[in-house]
């Protein structure tokens, strides 16, 4: 009878132990490059609205140099919900192997009508005028096969100029871009939001050319996380994408802009009077409801393939669950 009891009681606490085991939060690890320009960076300024962090998920957010370095740490499962551009989505699927990746949101967008779109700036002393006139010259990336790098790329090749024989490409980090262009070291350089209305860039720079441009409307970034994953913690991904969804609606809406613009003065160390460009039409296009344009995806995708960067072509179709995201956001209509 003791027996009995002993092992009675040793069934219980392994069903005790078992049950605490699955209530364990899922640790989600998400990417961001630019602040302010990135969710990432600001959504655990508003903890708030995080209603299911910490019970069904915990959240850490981490900054990379450039979308490229995400897809080792996504190869490495040390990363995921990767903030990829479209460029390095294609990258992770066709070279890196991640045949499992999806994209599940949309981020931001480029080239939308009315909507503000990335800029290439060279020096207004330079002597620069025309694309033609950036053969020989040095030309800024954050890193090959990003989405600033594969764009300059192909505005290069529209106008006959090729990496290596017609030019140089130099990295570095987004943020010392307007310093690498006003010091000489590079001849073009990309200018993301926030760095685009760097003062003395705007002052002693000059657009050559945009990123509508080079690639007309883009699906700039694109949330992914690995199909192994989201199979494995479908729940508690609904429940991170509802909760960024509702970080995103009040981010997008307009009365609480002030504040906004104290979030961003915090993150950036800059005078929060500097942000009034902030989710307005002075920035790139957000799909309110985390929705991507497919279509333009599958087209920027393709462009990546035409310059080499992938093999063979792409269908995103079969690379893309909306299902989180629509999920998520049926939740919130009720």
């Amino acid at each position: 009878m003791r027996l009995l009891k002993l092992a009675l009681a040793g069934v219980c606490a392994l069903g005790l132990t078992t049950a605490a085991a699955k209530a364990e939060p899922v640790k989600i690890r998400m990417s961001w490059v630019a602040p302010v320009a990135n969710w990432g960076s600001l959504i655990l300024e508003k903890p708030e609205l995080l209603t299911h962090m910490g019970k069904s998920y915990t959240l850490e957010s981490t900054r990379y140099q450039g979308t490229p370095q995400m897809i080792t740490a996504l190869a490495n499962n040390e990363l995921e919900v990767a903030s990829l551009a479209y460029s390095s989505f294609a990258i992770a699927i066709e070279n890196a192997g991640l045949s499992d990746l999806r994209v599940i949101s949309d981020e931001f967008q480029d080239g939308n009508p009315g909507y503000f779109s990335q800029q290439y700036y060279v020096r207004k002393d330079s002597g620069i005028n025309k694309v033609e006139d950036l053969k020989g010259k040095i030309i800024g990336t954050n890193g090959g096969g990003s989405a600033v790098d594969v764009a300059v790329r192909a505005m290069l090749h529209k106008h006959g100029l090729e990496d290596k024989r017609d030019y140089t490409m130099l990295e570095g980090p987004l943020p010392a871009m307007p310093a690498m262009l006003m010091e000489k070291k590079a001849d073009l350089i990309p200018a993301v939001l926030p760095f685009a209305l760097n003062p003395k860039l705007r002052a002693d720079g000059k657009v050559l050319f945009t990123l509508k441009d080079a690639m007309g409307q883009t699906e700039m970034i694109v949330f992914a996380a690995r199909k192994s994953f989201i199979d494995a913690h479908r729940a508690a991904m609904v429940d991170y994408m509802e909760d960024l969804l509702r970080v995103a609606h009040w981010y997008l809406d307009p009365k609480n802009h002030d504040e906004v613009a104290k979030i961003a003065s915090k993150i950036t160390k800059v005078p929060p009077e500097r942000f009034g460009w902030v989710f307005t039409k002075a920035d790139c296009y957000r799909d309110p409801n985390l929705i991507p344009n497919l279509d333009a995806l599958q087209r920027n995708v393709d462009t990546t393939q035409e310059l080499g960067f992938v093999k063979n072509k792409i269908d995103v179709t079969k690379y893309a669950d909306l299902s989180l995201v629509k999920e998520a956001a049926a939740r919130l209509k009720k």
